[in-house]
């Protein structure tokens, strides 16, 4: 249970940083930062906290073979002499997943359906039955990694992404994922001891995420099925031990957290994913639009994602951002905004000084996530305070 081992977790681009320092809090070691990964060591132990409770982590992967081929029949070689009846029984049914960036191996599906043809090969030569193939819900879900003729093998831990955390059934238009809203709340510093709104909340993920932070509830705490849990080596008892530590370390929040959204639709999905998370207590969910805010003051922290231009018209989106900047600069006394939009032109126009600009990743589309300081009085008052 306590040999270490190389395991690999992935992220957003923009997010490694704040992966890294999750991964140390969980005995992580040997800790690198990679792009849109980060490589540590760690136990059994600690790749079972990861996929519990890495809120910035899209998979976690454990690598365990690397090799080079320098065409399609070298490829092929290399994952049958792996033994793959360690893992597997033909009663069992896989998946593979594959990232290629190589002037030999040019499409990731073909590389997924060679190796596939290779590890069934195996096992029917060895069983005289070949395991199946399922994309949805394998035990054993493969993962190979390709640039130019280095090829690496990993299990992935994780099964489905960990941004399904289980309590957003429903979403609107455009959501965030889990994943990224967890690490916009990060990214604040913010602890739960200060107000947090979020006044543009679609279907709440951001005031949720918000909330399992300050209460220290784990992001994966009540999602039921991870890939480790098929794997022949599963420790049952060592994960029922960490879910159970988990659940002694929930704290209390004294502040309730606050989502608000012009849809009431958009407002009704917010509730009832907030229902899901078990989290109706803390979250207050409530129709209002962000440019006829009641006055709210600080201190505060308000994170949100407003509409950029794919669910506003193009001629009224500078308009919008134009508003959004005066109701907050009017509304928010003594509050950190932060604003992330995937519109650079239009934050051009929201008429506030930036007192911190990070770039992130939304996927592939580069965004932009903007700190503006609004203060009652001037900034050196505010300091005084």
């Amino acid at each position: 249970m306590n040999q270490s081992f190389k395991i690999t977790a992935k992220t957003l681009g923009g997010f490694e940083e704040t992966l890294a320092d999750e991964i140390k809090r969980i005995g992580g070691s040997n800790i690198s930062i990679g792009t849109r990964s980060v490589f540590y060591s760690g136990s059994k132990e600690v790749l079972y906290k990861s996929n519990l409770h890495l809120r910035t982590a899209i998979r976690v992967l454990v690598p365990f073979k690397d090799f080079t081929a320098k065409n399609e029949k070298e490829f092929y070689k290399n994952i049958y002499d792996v033994k793959w009846e360690n893992f597997i029984t033909h009663k069992n049914t896989i998946a593979l997943d594959s990232a290629v960036n190589s002037n030999i191996f040019r499409h990731s599906k073909f590389v997924a359906q060679l190796a596939k043809d290779a590890i069934v090969d195996r096992i029917r030569n060895l069983e005289g039955k070949r395991p199946s193939v399922d994309l949805d819900n394998p035990d054993l879900r493969i993962n190979i990694h390709i640039k130019e003729n280095h090829c690496t093998l990993s299990l992935d831990s994780s099964g489905d992404s960990l941004h399904k955390r289980g309590y957003r059934i429903e979403k609107v238009e455009a959501p965030l994922s889990e994943v990224l809203a967890a690490g916009l709340v990060l990214l604040t510093g913010w602890n739960g001891e200060t107000k947090f709104i979020d006044p543009m909340c679609g279907s709440g993920t951001v005031p949720i995420e918000a909330c399992l932070i300050a209460r220290n509830i784990p992001p994966n705490y009540y999602r039921e099925n991870f890939g480790f849990q098929k794997w022949k080596d599963y420790d049952a008892k060592l994960w029922h031990q960490i879910k159970n530590e988990a659940k002694e370390n929930f704290k209390d929040l004294s502040i309730k957290i606050i989502g608000t959204d012009i849809s009431l639709e958009a407002v009704e999905i917010a509730r009832r994913n907030v229902e899901r998370a078990k989290l109706d207590e803390n979250i207050i969910i409530k129709k209002e639009s962000i440019t006829e805010a009641e006055l709210k003051t600080g201190p505060g922290i308000v994170v949100t994602n407003p509409p950029y231009g794919e669910r506003l018209k193009k001629e009224n989106i500078e308009e919008f951002y134009k508003k959004l900047g005066d109701s907050f600069k009017q509304n928010f006394k003594n509050f950190d905004v932060w604003i992330f939009s995937y519109n650079k032109n239009a934050l051009k126009h929201f008429g506030l000084r930036t007192s911190k600009r990070l770039t992130l990743f939304n996927g592939p589309l580069e965004c932009k996530y903007h700190k503006y300081s609004i203060y009652e009085g001037s900034k050196k008052q505010f300091r005084e305070e």
